[in-house]
């Protein structure tokens, strides 16, 4: 049969296929997710061998008649990557890590698998040659290994001969956007290419219980590039962020079904590759030992872990009639609202001034907790008064302008006093929890002006 080649639109959402354009898919029900991709039809070339299935591999068995066995992790000898994938590389497990193009996704899985312990790394390639990653290693100085494989290849058919020769216990695939496959007759990097390597690569890790890091690209909407069912069949997903003006990242799990998603891991970015942050609080704050004005610390939280950070502000005359409003690191929609509770409940006239909020560090804040420190380094701005750098403050701001209290508040107050801070205003209500422990001045408030007489009397 001769091959032939035709014209399909494929769903980038749920890889539906239709034979024209369609505004709305009829499989998952997304706008405008189709894209024309060219295939081929005719015989299919070379395949993996496909797992045998018997009677007794899909015998339904009663749940508490099932023995599961303790989990035996693989440490990173990554303290932070250990940490967001739950405890280390799960046997079998299938990772993706996905980010923006130079933030670091390839440094951080060559450094690991360089200076991972007693297991042996395939590192396969389909962006740089060999050589290229042998001066990609060198520039970062990490363990010298021979444990460490490398092959430039784009072929995933070709992926299990490489398996048999070089016996790893870990595999890493960078990046999967560059894998192909005989079986679907479409270019590299397509929907059909992407969601066939990916499954190829979950057949292998689950059958040989190898564990699986692919790289991933993302598109311009900041969303892992191919289908959204890659996210789906792989078993845990990272996202890699941060600015590349800035030297920190952020390390966040999305997806983890062998751990927690609240956890994040942070790195700074060196000229020698990526060095693990054990302390972000003291990497978020300035050194200098001077109040300013327009600058309040936050206790805030990333999942399980408490850190302070900067919450920088200015507030001035909107010089072009129109205010400005521009949040760096923070929810602009949420800058506005904030806003406006200021100008409602507290009687502040912000109406007419620009107002721009920065986080400090380069990092993005989700966290409703630094919502009061958000209002007093506006309030400090706009009157030019400094706060204490001794306060921190940690508390969600309420539309009728009340302090609602917030989540592991012991746990905040506790890493400000550990930084050396004098006080820490909270809010009044919530669990009970005894401060006493803790050097450090608490001051319990329910409303905004309680927090601003504190601050600014």
């Amino acid at each position: 049969m001769a091959l032939k080649v035709k014209t399909v639109y494929v769903c980038r959402e749920c890889g539906a296929e239709s034979p024209k354009w369609m505004g709305r898919c009829s499989q998952c029900g997304e706008w405008n997710t189709f894209v024309e991709e060219q295939v081929t039809v005719g015989p299919q070339k070379s395949q993996l061998a496909q797992p045998v299935i018997t009677q007794a591999t899909i015998t339904p068995m009663p749940l508490a008649s099932i023995q599961v066995s303790e989990i035996g992790r693989t440490s990173t000898a990554n303290g932070e990557l250990d940490r967001v994938l739950g405890g280390g590389i799960v046997p079998g497990a299938l990772i993706l890590i996905g980010g923006e193009p130079g933030i670091g996704k390839s440094t951080l899985v060559l450094q690991m698998a360089l200076s991972i312990p007693d297991r042996k790394v395939l590192y396969v390639s389909g962006e740089e040659s060999t050589q290229q990653i042998k001066i990609r290693a060198e520039r970062l100085k990490s363990v010298s290994t021979d444990n460490c494989m490398v092959v430039s290849d784009t072929s995933i058919d070709r992926l299990q001969s490489h398996i048999e020769a070089s016996k790893p216990d870990i595999i890493v695939i960078d990046s999967i956007q560059t894998m192909e496959t005989e079986r679907v007759e479409s270019f590299q990097g397509s929907i059909s290419q992407i969601k066939e390597c990916t499954s190829m690569l979950m057949h292998i890790a689950k059958s040989t219980g190898l564990p699986i890091i692919l790289i991933g690209h993302i598109n311009k909407d900041g969303q892992i590039a191919g289908p959204k069912i890659l996210e789906h069949m792989v078993d845990v997903v990272l996202q890699f962020e941060g600015d590349r003006n800035h030297m920190y990242r952020i390390l966040r799990s999305i997806k983890n079904r062998f751990g927690s998603t609240n956890e994040i891991g942070i790195f700074e970015m060196l000229g020698d590759g990526l060095r693990e942050v054990t302390n972000p609080s003291e990497m978020l704050l300035n050194e200098y030992s001077q109040s300013l004005s327009g600058v309040a610390v936050a206790a805030a939280m990333e999942g399980m872990r408490p850190f302070l950070i900067e919450v920088q502000a200015l507030a001035s005359t909107a010089a072009y009639g129109t205010p400005q409003r521009s949040a760096t690191g923070f929810d602009v929609r949420r800058l506005n609202m904030l806003l406006a509770v200021l100008e409602k409940r507290a009687g502040f006239k912000l109406a007419a001034k620009d107002v721009f909020l920065n986080i400090a560090g380069g990092i993005k804040v989700a966290d409703p907790a630094i919502d009061l420190a958000v209002a007093a380094s506006i309030l400090s701005s706009n009157a030019d008064i400094a706060i204490n750098n001794g306060i921190c403050l940690a508390g969600e701001i309420g539309l009728s302008g009340e302090i609602r209290p917030v989540n592991r508040i012991e746990q905040r107050v506790g890493e400000a006093a550990k930084l050396g801070f004098k006080s820490i205003i909270i809010p009044k209500y919530g669990p009970r929890t005894n401060f006493k422990k803790f050097d450090i001045e608490v001051h319990q408030v329910c409303r905004l002006d309680e927090a601003f007489r504190l601050l600014f009397s």
